[in-house]
């Protein structure tokens, strides 16, 4: 157990009824140690590329047009492509995202 963690359970009783809230810098610290995902699209014979654009646009939109464009290029031509890499959370959103447009997509770890 990281000492951090530790620091914080012998700081606080279970009674306690105030807890100090983390900084940013320890939450960021802790964001870090969590393990992280990589969605990927797989290439299929039936939707068509815009729809692909679209659908990569509504469920990732920090992706952008280019951005969208260049997963959906690169699952064309190498069967698969790497949509982004994120929080297993996150990648299972965004998975579930991109097969209700009817792709297929995947998660893995990093």
């Amino acid at each position: 157990m990281a000492a951090f963690f530790r620091g914080r359970a012998e700081k606080h009783s279970p009674r306690s009824q105030t807890t100090t809230p983390r900084t940013d810098e320890q939450v960021r610290q802790i964001l870090r140690l969590l393990p992280r995902y990589r969605v990927l699209l797989h290439n299929d014979d039936v939707n068509s590329m815009d729809h692909v654009v679209l659908a990569l646009l509504r469920t990732v939109p920090a992706l952008g047009m280019d951005g969208a464009m260049r997963v959906m290029l690169e699952a064309h031509t190498h069967g698969v492509a790497e949509v982004l890499i994120c929080l297993k959370e996150q990648a299972e959103y965004y998975r579930e995202g991109l097969e209700r447009y009817g792709l297929t997509s995947t998660i893995e770890p990093v």
